[in-house]
């Protein structure tokens, strides 16, 4: 029925399309071991797919007839034309599109080509390739400077500082001294500055230090050392166990008897399961190393591509005839940054540095910034727009008499302290501070911070992209339970299981050594006999039996202590006993295995290609052929071999796998799919063993089908599996094995927190499907009330957009699905995919490529509307490390380089808890709060300046100059704003205890619109407080009006520090104190600032304004005017302050009692102001709260 659904569908009764949906979902079987339909082998046009849309809402499922009516995809995601469009974005869409254009054509990519190699000949090369040496570096010598900078300026508070400070050479634009600018503006440019180096010079570091490696090249001459970054294309370069692979290469020789050597790829997939690789035979078969120079041969390889899991090429000798042909594949090559783990290993070089896998699966590094940063950005341009406004308001009251345009610029410039520059300088020094404080913390040792940009970040995170391996798991497998389907093994019976071992193989010693002469090969198999019922000790050992020998394990003996590697051939050479053998497998399940078959008695020995040899429990040697295997992949889901028992001729075809591979292959039972529910719920990954007896004859018929089958041409892949299920047919299922992957300490705990934070957790892994699930279910990410969706793997647009509507229909459905699936989906599906996925409690991507697990954190970035983080152990996290808002990296089995790439380096899962609920949340709020005292503390200045200009007739003169400014902004005022750095509103405890308290973070309600408008409130008000108040109160005392609302702002600041701490430091005491006596104490050296200007007279009343003053006129000079005048605000018939200017002569002529009023009187006197201004900022604080 599923095969006549189309994928469009037919407007009808509501029964009908009902009936339709139902076939779909019951055709789609239970699990992901059901057959497909054949559905999918329908329509495809993107027309018909474009009338039946995504069902985006629940009515879509419930009505019929809105599932037509809905608007089509197309119409949907319909841009806009026209000048809408433009203004909606089109000119910022125009503006990239012309600069990738123009980096096109100033840095053309050369086109990747396939290439023919010849052994040990790079001058033969046809075409030039790319140095094999590795850059992490963002700058060069001549990009450094300018990359800063732009880094710096692209942001518009940096840019404004830039504008206000170059305006400064400007004459007549000059308001102030050039240090009052530019030295703040310097001292951010130099600390940036530095900070980029030193990481940049690391980087250098580090990079040198991999491509000065030495690696034996092999010449005509013998062995060369070269460095790493000297290698070329058709070098052949050994490489020796435990080693780095400098280049991707093909391999052809190996110091290994067998023909193949074990690699590590912890760096590439993220894996720590060794790869088995073997040699080209034709190279391997040559008597000695320098041989490969007397042959004539060459290699073609495909053009360098992403994908590490695969591999076409051709190796050919042509001095043969006819000459050799070998096809080549992901089995014998040898990818960079991969580690040699058996043996020596002698490859021919054919992609170098950027050419790579590991290079091209790594994404170059971006300069991130912190949302809090971009937020302070958006105010600052908001109040950039309020100081415009403010601007022109005092130039229009002024009636824009005379040069008023230049009265504009200086009005801009008087004001311009509303965007303070010290608001950089301290939330940079916060954030170092908070980098100290996370380092130094000792609930979390080991902690580095890398990145000091971001510290407030982990504060507001709502997706964590974690890697699985390494991670979440300490990829440690332990064998934990066997069950024979009656009787249960647990880990404190396996006692029991070495009793059952020892009788059957004690009798079976003694039989061999009574009539080994006699024995023959049995004509039938043992399946024709009888069906009897076994006994356990029988199943007991069939079962053991089988996990002893259907598995890709190879023991492996070090040498002993001086053996040199070209003596490893010798067996003599080598120490066989059992503390020296270690397992060398594709996957640590088998390894795991393996050894629990050790422990209960049953040892492997040794292993090649074509056999392999167990030990019993009483000593006795038993070998066995290796006729077939048939390895696992991800989409037969279980792995087999068939085996000949050398002592009896005996062929037994043994198979393990997934249970929703194996149910259908095995005989009939009731209890496999039961006791595989319950073990997957203690968190254990389960495999099946089954057998099946083969008689010769069978085995001979299976063989020549085969092997036809591997000859063909066209799909072998097909052909070959349908031969090997025709063995697949009613196995004896023998036991269901249950192996744990070993978490790291505390992941439970730590998950439960995260979600209860408000984080989203989504899982991407390179490991199969089975092992995601389990771990998802044994790590509590998936809850035990959840149900799990897995993604039936797609290829086309019809197959995606039926099971995402599938999906669609699941509540509180975690997904899990396949990376290839997933790129099908971003290609045609991307908005509607992100969407489902991010309604979902939790996602696990399996089978992910490095590349795909950054796409997907770019995905996340600007759909999700959150922030992301992504944490991982391995090379092959770096990519997504380097594109999450925020990066951590763990140091672990797997290496340094996710470490090294990342922001933050912690050394276990569970202090990822502590970083965020801890640091996180107190970096983000003492950040808020830090800067938005700072631009209060701007806001509340440039107000003064408002009031003091409106009072005198709009005159665009500076009420505070020189060293006031740059005190106020730092020695009188940094040290109590900057303690806000060490407040607190919950002890860390309490912040660990209720996780709840994170999530209010990722709203951003510490620093939003509402609270900046709340400050911009208070700062009007105790601005117009100060000035108007000063004014009023101290009429009297006009000449000293500088002095006391100078003072009367200092004592308000550090009042309204200690206002809004919550949880004292005895820093902040300090800090208070400090900057009080500071103040005290400069005010002896302040003369110039408080008293009268008499002692500078301006220059004649015919020249422009120039300097600080206006016409050399000070503040108070304008106070005395008036005071002389007997006015407040201006003179009578003055519209301009010139008026004013004039009386300048009469000032300087005044005599010196007349200055000497009680200057210590203005001070005393300001203490009524204090007063006042406490009790009002007390009580709107009050009321705010």
């Amino acid at each position: 029925m599923a095969d006549q659904i189309p994928l469009c569908p037919v407007r009808g009764a509501a029964a009908a399309a009902s009936r339709k949906r139902a076939a779909y979902y019951s055709a789609a079987g239970p699990g992901p071991g059901a057959e497909r339909p054949s559905r999918y082998q329908l329509e495809d046009e993107s027309a018909h797919l474009d009338e039946m849309p995504l069902m985006m809402s629940e009515e879509g499922f419930e009505n019929d007839e809105s599932d037509y009516h809905t608007l089509p995809r197309a119409r949907i995601t319909q841009r806009k034309r026209g000048l809408e469009w433009f203004v909606c974005g089109g000119w910022k869409f125009l503006c990239t599109s012309c600069c990738d254009w123009l980096i096109n054509i100033c840095q053309r990519k050369r086109e990747l080509k396939a290439r023919t190699v010849w052994l040990g000949y790079p001058e033969k090369c046809e075409e030039k390739h790319p140095r094999n040496s590795i850059k992490n570096q963002k700058y060069n010598v001549f990009t450094f400077i300018p990359g800063v900078l732009y880094e710096q300026f692209k942001f518009f508070l940096n840019l404004y500082f830039l504008v206000v400070s170059c305006s400064q050479f400007v004459p007549a634009l000059k308001i102030g001294y050039l240090y009052t600018y530019w030295a703040p503006l310097g001292f951010v440019l130099a600390v940036t500055i530095m900070r980029e180096a030193i990481d940049e010079f690391r980087r250098f570091q580090r990079d040198k230090e991999v491509n000065s490696q030495l690696y034996s090249k092999l010449t005509v001459r013998g062995k060369v050392q070269v460095k790493s970054s000297d290698i070329q294309v058709g070098d052949l370069i050994i490489v020796e166990k435990n080693q780095r692979i400098p280049s991707d290469m093909v391999f052809l020789r190996t110091s290994e008897k067998a023909g193949s050597c074990f690699i590590r790829t912890d760096q590439l997939d993220g894996e720590t399961d060794w790869k088995l690789k073997v040699a080209v035979s034709c190279t391997q078969r040559l008597p000695a190393l320098g041989d490969l120079f007397s042959i004539s041969a060459y290699v073609y390889a495909q053009k360098p591509q992403l994908d590490i899991h695969s591999f076409e090429g051709t190796f050919t000798r042509e001095d043969c005839d006819p000459p050799i042909h070998e096809s080549l594949s992901i089995e014998n090559t040898l990818w960079a940054s991969t580690i040699v783990a058996s043996g020596t290993v002698i490859g021919v070089v054919i992609y170098t540095g950027k050419e790579t896998r590991s290079v091209m699966n790594t994404s170059n590094p971006k300069n991130k910034v912190g949302l809090l940063d971009l937020e302070l950005n958006q105010l600052t341009k908001a109040l950039f727009v309020a100081l415009v406004a403010l601007s022109v308001v005092m130039v229009t009251l002024q009636g824009f008499v005379g040069p008023w345009y230049r009265n504009l610029f200086r009005f801009l410039l008087l004001f311009s302290y509303i965007i303070p520059i010290s608001l950089r300088v301290n939330l940079d020094m916060g954030k170092a501070a908070y980098g100290w404080m996370i380092m130094k913390d000792e609930s979390i040792p080991g902690t580095v911070v890398r990145t000091s940009t971001i510290p407030e970040g982990l504060g507001r995170l709502v997706y964590l992209l974690t890697d699985k391996t390494g991670t979440l798991t300490q990829n440690e497998m332990v064998f934990k339970r066997l069950h024979l389907g009656t009787v249960s093994y647990g880990a404190d019976t396996m006692d029991e299981i070495q009793s059952h071992l020892r009788n059957p193989y004690s009798q079976m010693q003694s039989q061999a050594s009574g009539n080994a002469a006699s024995s023959t090969p049995p004509k039938k198999a043992q399946s024709s006999a009888p069906k009897v019922r076994k006994s356990v000790s029988s199943r007991v050992h069939d079962a053991v039996k089988a996990i002893a020998l259907c598995h890709n394990v190879t023991p492996v003996y070090e040498p002993r202590a001086g053996v040199t590697a070209e003596a490893e051939y010798a067996e003599a050479d080598q120490d066989f006993s059992d503390g020296n053998r270690t397992y060398q497998a594709a996957s640590p399940d088998e390894v795991a295995l393996v050894q629990w078959t050790e422990s209960v008695g049953l040892t492997l020995v040794s292993r090649d290609l074509a056999s392999m040899q167990l030990r019993t429990p009483s000593g006795q040697i038993l070998t066995y052929c290796i006729l077939q295997m048939f390895p696992f992949t991800s989409e037969s889901k279980r792995m087999g071999v068939i085996i000949r028992d050398e002592s009896t001729a005996e062929i037994t075809f043994y198979m393990k796998g997934a249970d929703v591979a194996m149910s259908s292959i095995v005989q009939y039972n009731d209890w496999l799919e039961e006791e595989c529910g319950n073990m997957a719920r203690e968190g254990l990954r389960t495999l099946v063993v089954a057998k099946r007896a083969l008689t010769e004859e069978q085995y001979q018929d299976f063989e020549s089908r085969y092997s036809q089958a591997k000859l063909s041409i066209h799909d072998r892949a097909l052909k070959v599996a349908a031969v090997v299920e025709s063995l697949e047919r009613e196995m004896e299922l023998l036991c269901l094995t249950g192996v744990e992957d070993q978490l790291q300490a505390d992941v439970r705990p730590t998950l439960e927190m995260l979600r209860n934070a408000g984080i989203k957790i989504w899982m991407l892994t390179g490991d199969k499907l089975e092992t995601a699930t389990c771990i998802a279910k044994s790590s509590h990410l998936v809850s035990r009330t959840q149900d799990i969706h897995v993604f039936r793997p797609v290829t086309s647009r019809g197959e995606a957009h039926l099971e995402l509507n599938a999906f669609r229909r699941k509540h509180d459905c975690a997904l899990v699905i396949s990376g290839d699936s997933l790129e099908v989906c971003l290609r045609y599906y991307e908005r509607e995919l992100v969407e489902l996925a991010c309604q979902g409690p939790a996602v696990l991507c399996y089978r992910c490529s490095p590349t795909q697990k950054a796409r997907i954190v770019k995905l996340l970035q600007p759909r999700a509307g959150g922030r992301t983080c992504a944490i991982g152990d391995g090379g092959n996290d770096v990519s997504m490390i380097q594109a999450a808002d925020c990066g951590i990296g763990i140091e672990g089995k797997e290496g340094r380089q996710a470490s090294l790439a990342a922001d933050f380096s912690i050394t276990q899962f569970k202090h990822i808890g502590r970083l965020l609920m801890v640091h996180g949340r107190s970096s983000y709020k003492r950040s808020a709060a830090l800067g938005q005292f700072v631009m209060h503390r701007g806001l509340i200045i440039s107000t003064m300046q408002a009031v003091f200009s409106s009072v005198f007739y709009f005159a665009s003169v500076p009420l505070y100059q020189g060293f006031l400014m740059v005190g106020y902004a730092t020695l009188y005022t940094m040290f109590p704003v900057f303690s806000l750095v060490l407040d607190q509103d919950v002890k860390p405890e309490m912040a660990m205890l209720y996780p709840e308290l994170y999530k209010d973070l990722t709203k951003g309600r510490s620093l939003s619109f509402k609270t900046f408008l709340v400050w911009v409130l208070i700062s009007v008000y105790q601005g117009g407080i100060l000035m108007f108040g000063a004014l009023l109160l101290f009429e009297s005392e006009f000449v000293h009006v500088v002095a006391i609302s100078f003072t009367a702002l200092i004592l308000t600041e550090l009042l309204m520090v200690a206002l809004t701490v919550r949880t004292w430091h005895w820093l902040m005491a300090v800090a208070e104190v400090l900057s009080l006596g500071c103040y005290v104490a400069s005010l002896a050296f302040l003369n110039e600032y408080f008293a009268l200007p008499g002692w500078s007279p301006g220059p004649p009343l015919d020249t422009e304004p120039t300097g600080h003053h206006v016409g050399g006129l000070s503040p108070s000079s304008i106070f005395m005017c008036q005071k002389r005048r007997g006015h407040r605000g201006g003179l009578p018939g003055c519209a301009h302050p010139s008026s004013t200017i004039t009386s300048l002569v009469t000032l300087t002529k005044w005599p010196p009692r007349t200055c000497s009023n009680t200057w210590l009187l203005g001070h005393a006197q300001t203490v009524a102001v204090v007063a006042t201004k406490f009790v009002c900022v007390t009580l709107l604080h009050r009321s705010e709260g």
